[in-house]
C-alpha cells in the first residue's frame, strides 16, 4: 500500500522527531524521576497509543475541524493544563512517590496519565495535520489506512527513546531512594518539569 520509496522518506523523518526533546519526552523522564523504570515505559506507551487516537482522527478529517475551531481547540487545551498542573502537585506534596520508598507507582496509572496528556495537547492535532500527510499518497488505498501506518512507526519510535529516557531517569531515581532531602528534590524537579509542560502548553499558540 505504501511504497519502499515513500517509506525511505518517511522513517528518517520520523526517528529525527522522535529524538528531538519535546513535551512526551519530558513527560517520561517526569515520571521516570518519580516513579521508576516501570511506570516510565508505560507512560510513553500511553503517549503512542494517544498519539495514534490523534493519527486516526486526522485520517478521518476530525482533526482538522478541531483545529480550524478556536474554542474546541482551547478547551482540549486547557483540560491539559489543569491535568499537568495536578500532576505537578501530586509530585511536589508526595515526595518520593504516593506509595512507600521502593515501591513503584502501578503502571496502569502511569499509562493512563500518558494517555491523558497526549490526547489533551491540542499541538499533537497541528503536527499530525501538517506532517503525515505529505507522505500520504491517495494513488496509493486507503488515506485512512496510510495515516494509521505512518502513526504506528511514529509511535514504535516514540516508545523506544521516550521508554529509553524513562528508564534511564527511572535508574537514577533508584539511587536517591529512600534519602529524605534527595527524594524531596527528584520530587520538586518532577513537579517543576511538569508544571513546565502545563506554563509551555498554555503559551501555546494555535498557529
Amino acid at each position: 500500500m505504501i511504497s519502499l520509496t515513500t517509506l525511505a522518506a518517511f522513517v528518517p523523518a520520523a526517528l529525527a522527531l522522535n529524538i528531538t526533546p519535546g513535551a512526551d519526552m519530558m513527560f517520561c523522564l517526569g515520571q521516570g524521576l518519580r516513579s521508576g523504570p516501570r511506570p516510565a515505559v508505560a507512560a510513553s506507551l500511553g503517549v503512542a497509543l494517544g498519539g495514534m487516537v490523534h493519527v486516526a482522527l486526522a485520517g478521518l478529517g476530525v482533526a482538522a475541524v478541531v483545529a480550524t475551531q478556536p474554542a474546541l481547540f482551547d478547551a482540549i487545551r486547557w483540560l491539559g493544563v489543569g491535568y499537568l498542573l495536578y500532576l505537578a502537585w501530586g509530585a511536589i506534596m508526595r515526595p518520593g512517590g504516593a506509595q512507600a520508598p521502593g515501591q513503584l507507582v502501578p503502571a496502569a496509572r502511569a499509562f493512563r496519565a500518558g494517555l491523558m496528556v497526549n490526547l489533551t495537547n491540542p499541538k499533537v492535532i497541528l503536527f499530525v495535520l501538517a506532517f503525515v500527510p505529505q507522505f500520504v499518497r491517495p494513488e496509493a488505498g486507503s488515506v485512512l489506512g496510510q495515516f494509521l501506518v505512518f502513526g504506528a512507526i511514529i509511535g514504535l519510535g516514540g516508545v523506544l527513546v521516550n521508554g529509553g529516557v524513562g528508564i534511564f531517569a527511572g535508574r537514577a531515581r533508584r539511587l536517591f531512594a529512600g534519602e529524605g532531602r534527595a527524594a524531596r528534590w527528584m520530587s520538586r524537579i518532577t513537579g517543576g518539569i511538569f508544571a513546565g509542560l502545563a506554563l509551555r502548553l498554555a503559551l501555546m499558540e494555535r498557529a
